[in-house]
């Protein structure tokens, strides 16, 4: 069995920024770490393999050089092997192009049979790489699961969903998303490291994956990000006090007040009218 885990450098939480004029992530802005659902999606694809002897665990990303990082922090959590997907035409590609740019790694990976990621990434937060790259590779997907069951032709998953848990059997190839409920990853052992740092990554850029120039990148990204800005909370607060108790009255009625002027209160209720 061959399992492929589409996993991301991002920013640690405190470190994302953007570019105000373009909407674009600024990549290089301090440090980065392995996006933390997807640490899962590696543990899931290690606990396969153990179960499945003879299964592959390949790591596979798309971003700049400095994303072998977390193709090592995934190998020393278990993946036999990583790929790095990077060149400058990458740069600025929204979901949709990322999505085709890994389809097309995958295609050219071959014969995988299952496809393992987190459920978003914690810069974007879209949800959509996932489910794209599925729809690209005309297989089925599964999202949101916290429970899976994997045999030779095909899995069983429970994914949550707004009324519960839902059940469903798929065959294989399928991709599949999961959440941080499915398993508790362990930390790297230093033999893990060890090993993760003699690995040697192969880099495949656009004519390794044969695709054709205005497909990728800015240019051939359908979405845009038109504006950013930064959300300004302004409260103006009034105090209604009563140093009394002969103040309180007058007090309590200065607070119903305000809240009929803002239509607060409902006819019925104590307070209404």
């Amino acid at each position: 069995m061959k399992i492929i885990v589409l996993i991301k450098q991002v920013p640690g939480t405190a470190n994302t920024r953007m570019n105000p004029e373009t909407g674009v992530m600024i990549r290089d802005a301090g440090e980065t770490i392995l996006n933390p659902l997807d640490e899962h999606a590696v543990t899931e694809a290690v606990m396969i393999k153990k179960k499945h002897p003879g299964t592959e665990v390949i790591a596979l990303t798309m971003g700049p050089p400095s994303a072998q990082k977390v193709l090592r922090e995934a190998c020393a959590r278990g993946a036999d092997r990583g790929i790095l997907l990077s060149d400058k035409a990458f740069g600025g590609s929204d979901t949709l192009v990322t999505s085709r740019v890994l389809a097309a790694a995958i295609r050219k990976i071959g014969d995988t049979n299952l496809i393992l990621a987190g459920e978003k990434a914690t810069d974007g937060e879209t949800g959509q790489t996932g489910p794209m790259t599925a729809a690209l590779l005309d297989m089925p997907v599964l999202t949101f699961v916290h429970r899976l069951e994997v045999n030779d032709m095909h899995i069983i998953a429970r994914r949550m969903v707004e009324d519960g848990i839902e059940e469903i059997k798929a065959d294989l190839p399928a991709l599949v998303t999961v959440v941080k409920d499915i398993n508790n990853p362990p930390l790297p052992t230093i033999k893990g490291y060890i090993l993760a740092k003699k690995q040697k990554f192969p880099v495949w850029g656009p004519v390794d994956l044969a695709l054709e120039d205005g497909t990728m990148g800015l240019k051939g990204s359908p979405t845009r990000v038109v504006k950013i800005f930064t959300p300004k909370l302004s409260r103006q607060t009034t105090f209604y006090t009563a140093d009394t108790k002969e103040q309180l009255p007058g007090a309590a009625e200065a607070i119903i007040k305000v809240l009929k002027s803002r239509s607060l209160t409902e006819k019925g209720d104590r307070y209404g009218v």
